[in-house]
């Protein structure tokens, strides 16, 4: 027979199309169309309104409001914040990406620009660096733009007013009209040191997934290889979560030594991480378990899909992603819960989202050891008598 015509061969050529076709939608379909569109971005008007020497009100607060809002084009959100404590709290809950904060003054410091003493103001961006790595960059780099086009648009209409008076002036006060305010750049919620710009939470949420798969798998053919009858399979199921537990609750304190003292990952609440690591590697320990005692084998493809679809997506904010992707993976994957929470943990001090976090991974881990034990009353075919007897 041909060697083209062998079955292995047919189906080889047919299971290298699928392996495309699949990976390539999980590691490039809802990466390659990704474009950012509504990222939430603080507002903060604090500007008093100022008088001009015509008599004239002058409010560049509202000015600037209304030309924002008037930029359909912008791929922002924004979230008007009536004070400074205000946005720490959107802040602090991970609700905005960054801020845009004109401060009380800017009217005023607008407004002297034409006096023999001008005092221009500073106008603040806030970045919340903790949230998501892409969505502050794309965040910071639309309000510069924004900021660098405002600051242009008034220092015309000031020009203007002032040659309606008069066709020379100083440097100093040509120069101060030109660049209307001052801009400076706040951090807030910085990831530290050897964080991967933000991303470590994701990393240990990868590696625990993988490590707790190996676990899984492992335990679950001693498990098969151990337990014969039913009576002797519920103690063999019982030994398998118990080791697997406790095989996971050293994993994780490693994962978490390793990435502190080997890369230097900077850690703010190492005891915190740790047990947030353990619950999550605890509900993927059993979840994978509960699959691998009711499918076996076969099921270990169905875990590798999950991490691949998962990888592109953890890493990138929801504003980004494609609608298809947002709705039918982002949504629902462990791994976003499981990322969302940690990165809570290490860089927001805990607060926010993580409740809903610790919710959904306490809920996989009561599921996952409800189904693995109830996996003793599955149906099994009966075993065939041995040569000897």
């Amino acid at each position: 027979m041909s060697f083209f015509k062998m079955k292995t061969a047919r189906i080889g050529f047919v299971v290298v199309f699928v392996v495309i076709l699949v990976f390539g939608l999980a590691l490039m379909g809802s990466v390659l169309s990704a474009k950012p569109q509504d990222l939430p971005v603080a507002l903060v008007i604090l500007d008093q309104p100022a008088t001009l020497p015509d008599g004239n009100a002058l409010a560049v607060g509202e000015m600037v409001k209304e030309k924002l809002k008037g930029i359909a084009e912008l791929p922002v959100k924004w979230v008007e914040v009536s004070s400074e404590a205000e946005l720490a709290t959107q802040l602090d809950e991970q609700k905005v990406y960054g801020a845009l904060v004109l401060p009380a003054d800017i009217s005023s410091g607008v407004a002297s620009l034409q006096s023999p003493s001008p005092k221009p103001a500073t106008v603040r961006i806030v970045l919340n660096e903790g949230t998501n790595a892409q969505a502050v960059s794309a965040v910071r780099m639309i309000l510069q733009q924004v900021t660098n086009t405002i600051s242009s648009q008034l220092a015309g209409q000031l020009l203007s007013q002032v040659g309606q008076h008069t066709q020379q002036m100083p440097v100093s006060a040509a120069n101060a009209l030109l660049h209307p305010f001052q801009l400076t750049e706040q951090v807030v919620h910085p990831a530290g040191s050897n964080n991967a710009n933000g991303n470590a939470p994701n990393l240990l949420v990868q590696i625990m997934w993988l490590a707790c798969m190996v676990a899984s798998a492992f335990l679950f053919v001693t498990a098969r290889q151990h337990g014969q009858n039913r009576r002797s399979l519920a103690g063999t199921v019982a030994s398998q979560l118990t080791a697997g537990v406790l095989l996971v609750t050293v994993a994780s304190a490693f994962l978490l030594w390793m990435a502190h003292a080997w890369y230097g990952m900077a850690i703010a609440q190492p005891g915190a991480t740790w047990l947030y690591l353990w619950l999550m590697a605890v509900a993927f320990l059993l979840v994978q378990t509960a699959l691998l005692n009711w499918i076996g084998l076969p099921s270990m493809l169905l875990l590798v899909l999950i991490f691949f679809f998962s990888m592109p997506v953890i890493g990138m904010p929801q504003e980004l992603l494609p609608q298809v992707a947002a709705d039918w993976l982002y949504s629902w994957t462990p791994f976003r819960y499981a990322a969302v929470g940690l990165r809570s943990i290490m860089y927001f001090d805990g607060k926010g989202v993580l409740s809903q976090s610790l919710y959904v991974l306490a809920g996989m881990a009561a599921a996952g050891l409800i189904l693995a034990a109830l996996a003793v009353f599955k149906p099994r075919k009966a075993a065939r008598p041995s040569v000897a007897a």
